[in-house]
């Protein structure tokens, strides 16, 4: 599954333009099949070589941050399954998707 489709980087705020935004709005989910970790992008730019995100993250803590696409491609749950990007997941408020997800 490619994680990061052409269309989703054009979509995507680059970093820093939703800083000041009380209920930023979330525009990608990625997850582990077999975990309960869960990372929502808000924003994201091309840095020396790679893809920095900026988003809310479930694992062991529930915290804002940074996180690169290539670990998520190299990331791996407890059964050894790949990160996915949640294909039917709607963009919209942070607040929204606290709620529905």
């Amino acid at each position: 599954m490619e994680l990061l489709t052409g269309e989703l980087r054009r979509t995507l705020p680059p970093l820093y333009a939703q800083e000041h935004v009380k209920d930023p709005i979330v525009y990608i989910k990625f997850f582990t099949p077999d975990s309960n970790w869960t990372w929502y992008a808000t924003e994201g730019s091309e840095e020396d070589g790679d893809f920095r995100f900026f988003g809310y993250v479930i694992g062991f803590e529930r915290e804002w941050g940074y996180f690169l696409l290539s670990e998520l491609q190299e990331a791996r749950g407890p059964l050894g399954l790949p990160i996915e990007r949640d294909l039917y997941f709607r963009q919209g408020p942070m607040s929204r998707v606290v709620e529905t997800d």
